[in-house]
């Protein structure tokens, strides 16, 4: 401890002589690696972030090594007047940039036979009511430039839909909604700090610090390759919202020592240790929480990890080095801005929440069981989705639906070579209800003829040195009950025939492997944020008790959250679900460190009841401001985002934050003063205040 002090105090002392110097790094350092921002690349296709050792990620690698192409992605429906108008249209899409493949009725018919002769189920896959739909395979990283070619090509009379257009549309959109969040939460911000402190430019400061620790945190993922566009979109907000803290505690701490001494250098050093403590633990169970993420197989869980811990990391360090040396700078204009505290303190709330808590432990003891029920068995989603119901890309799905109806493609991969069991495969998936229609080698030409007669422009599609590919249409969503269980019999026809070497792939595919991927990283994820905070708090507090009683708070609150969506029959993405077990437990367990500890503190030398009081009344702000910023950052992610699943987690996390306050503000008193004398004997040298004790 003492060590601990003296390289604070060394430390303190060197960086206020250099201030100057201090500032210009850092400002230099935020203007640097903020230019590079834009040079980032983003990778918008969540498949790529699956494991790599799922069958889909080994199916996409073979697609790509042995026919050079890829799961077809978009569906693409124009208005046709006749067969050569559509083949002539066909050739028009192979001509284009960013388009590897096309499929039509040719691909899966002989089209020198009359229509009439033909499958009807087969032809009005893709030819119905003077409307021709045409599968297509855009090229990973074309999608933006490939999809706004197409919609000058069909004009407004087709439409486009699939996968390739909902990642379009996320690169499209990402830019613009984070930056449209930051317009709207900055000034949000900025407004609650002024409601909470007594200066019209001390929140400046707090915004400066944390602002150039998430432009260096933005900037250096330039030296990461790339980052997922959920990293990209929700990082720079939790970041943010999270870490602001930081900053609140350290100027806080000056003031209070400003009235100690005179002299503002010295006040600054005093506050920079006494804030050690605080600031540190505050971010280490916040990290921790983040920390438990990079477990994750599904890899978009360590990518969120990476950036969210080193944007902490950025944030203790600004606001421990550059945020003294700025203030000390420029301290005399918070001075003059000086104001006193618009909102009233309420004195009251510790009895007010003592005359609470038996209704509230009676209520939480009533919730807690179906809480957690509830929450476990919530149904979800997997994929991207789409949050705006009036966008054209909702319009377009709905009209080729409307037409055609749901389809989506699996391709299987299978061993070369066994012709009768490529027929016999095909055969057994036409019978399956959900499936459409089969392509491949042995539907499109007779069997007995061998391959190696044919010109390699027609067997090229179905056939690598080592793979025969078939692709069967299915009319299933993407993803659910239905199209999951449709994987399922397809994989299982195949290995039937094929025990060994059978791969697939394809967005139902993909989501069906990711559903498999992230429900395993539940459990461990959770675990280890878990164990690793309850870590933290056993060596914050030296208790067995304090640390249960704080998860357990943080912990409730998260079951009602996730509870919600099952109580009001809607679907939850997983991967919201998941990050948010981590985001809130990380993020509001702070609120229940604050309040625990104030209260250990004040109960060496008041009793109980009177010590809950006084710990409530000092605090309760600052778990509302803390608390109001987080809910803020969430909620502008939940209106400014069309993407499910960075909107879905922002509403969680907004809800959640509001959830933990209140339980923070009422549950967890009431749990203090009943479990007050476990407290004492659990902790060590508690020394709490007992009645005639000398």
């Amino acid at each position: 401890m003492k060590t601990e002090v003296i390289f604070l105090e060394i430390l303190s002392k060197h960086l206020l002589k250099h201030k100057k110097s201090v500032t210009v790094l850092f400002l230099t350092a935020a203007l640097t690696f903020g230019l590079l921002i834009p040079l980032v690349k983003i990778n918008y296709n969540m498949a790529d972030y699956l494991p790599e050792h799922a069958q889909s990620t080994k199916a996409l690698q073979i697609m790509a090594d042995e026919f050079g192409g890829s799961v077809p992605n978009i569906r693409i429906m124009v208005p046709i007047s006749s067969i050569p108008e559509a083949l002539s249209f066909k050739r028009q899409l192979e001509a284009m940039g960013g388009i590897s493949e096309v499929l039509w009725l040719d691909s899966a018919a002989d089209l020198k036979q009359p229509l009439q002769m033909l499958d009807p189920d087969t032809v009005g896959t893709y030819y119905k009511d003077g409307m021709a739909l045409f599968d297509a395979t855009i090229s990973p990283g074309g999608e933006a430039a490939a999809v706004e070619a197409l919609y000058r090509l069909v004009g407004t009379g087709g439409a486009l839909s699939g996968e390739a257009v909902t990642i379009a549309s996320a690169q499209e959109m990402a830019q613009t909604e984070t930056l449209r969040a930051m317009l709207i939460l900055v000034p949000l911000i900025l407004l609650i700090l002024l409601l909470f402190t007594s200066s019209w430019i001390e929140p400046l400061f707090f915004l400066l610090a944390i602002g150039v620790a998430v432009l260096i945190n933005l900037g250096t993922n330039l030296f990461l390759g790339e980052i997922s566009f959920i990293t990209q979109a929700v990082s720079p907000i939790l970041q943010l919202a999270v870490s602001l803290d930081y900053a609140i505690f350290l100027l806080h701490r000056f003031s209070e020592c400003r009235q100690e001494v005179e002299d503002p250098q010295l006040a600054m050093q005093m506050a920079m240790k006494k804030a050690f403590s605080a600031i540190a633990a505050s971010a280490a169970t916040t990290l921790f929480g983040f920390v438990a993420l990079s477990f994750m197989k599904f890899r978009i869980g360590p990518d969120l990890s990476l950036n969210l811990v080193k944007g902490i990391l950025l944030s203790f360090l600004s606001v421990m080095i550059f945020l003294p040396a700025i203030t000390m700078c420029f301290y005399k204009w918070i001075d003059k801005t000086r104001h006193r505290q618009l909102l009233p303190v309420w004195k009251g709330i510790g009895k007010f929440a003592l005359r609470l808590r038996i209704p509230v432990l009676v209520l939480m003891a009533l919730l807690i069981i179906p809480g957690y029920l509830a929450q476990s068995r919530a149904s979800f989603t997997y994929g991207m989705g789409d949050n705006s119901p009036g966008s054209r890309l909702m319009k377009d799905a709905e009209a080729i639906n409307d037409t055609f109806g749901e389809s989506t493609a699996i391709v299987l991969l299978v061993p070369r070579g066994d012709m009768a069991a490529e027929r016999e495969l095909g055969l057994t998936l036409k019978k399956l209800d959900p499936v459409t229609g089969v392509i491949s080698y042995t539907t499109m030409a007779d069997a007995a003829i061998p391959s190696d007669y044919l010109d390699a422009s027609v067997t090229s599609q179905f056939y690598s040195e080592h793979y025969a590919r078939i692709i069967v249409n299915t009319d299933t969503k993407e993803e659910g009950t239905v199209a999951f269980d449709t994987v399922e019999q397809v994989m299982a026809a195949a290995h039937s025939l094929y025990p060994e070497g059978v791969y697939s792939c394809g967005e139902s595919v993909n989501l069906y492997d990711m559903k498999t991927a992230v429900t395993a990283d539940n459990r461990l994820v959770n675990l280890i944020a878990l164990l690793s905070i309850a870590l933290v708090l056993l060596l914050t507090f030296r208790s067995l008790t304090f640390p249960l009683l704080l998860l357990l708070t943080i912990e409730t609150a998260i079951w009602i959250n996730l509870a919600v969506p099952y109580f009001q029959d809607s679907t939850l993405n997983y991967l919201g679900f998941l990050v948010i077990n981590t985001v809130q437990l990380g993020a509001t367990v702070d609120y229940a460190i604050l309040l625990s500890d104030r209260y250990k503190e004040n109960r060496k030398n008041l009793p109980a009841r009177e010590s809950l009081c006084k710990t409530l009344a000092d605090n309760y702000l600052s778990i509302l401001v803390s608390g109001s910023i987080l809910s803020s950052a969430g909620f502008c992610l939940y209106l400014t985002s069309s993407n499910q699943i960075i909107s879905q987690l922002g509403l969680l996390l907004g809800r959640g934050t509001i959830l933990s306050m209140l339980m923070v503000l009422l549950f967890l008193p009431a749990l203090l003063l009943l479990f007050d004398p476990l407290l004492r004997i659990t902790t060590i040298r508690s020394n709490f205040y007992r009645k005639g004790r000398s």
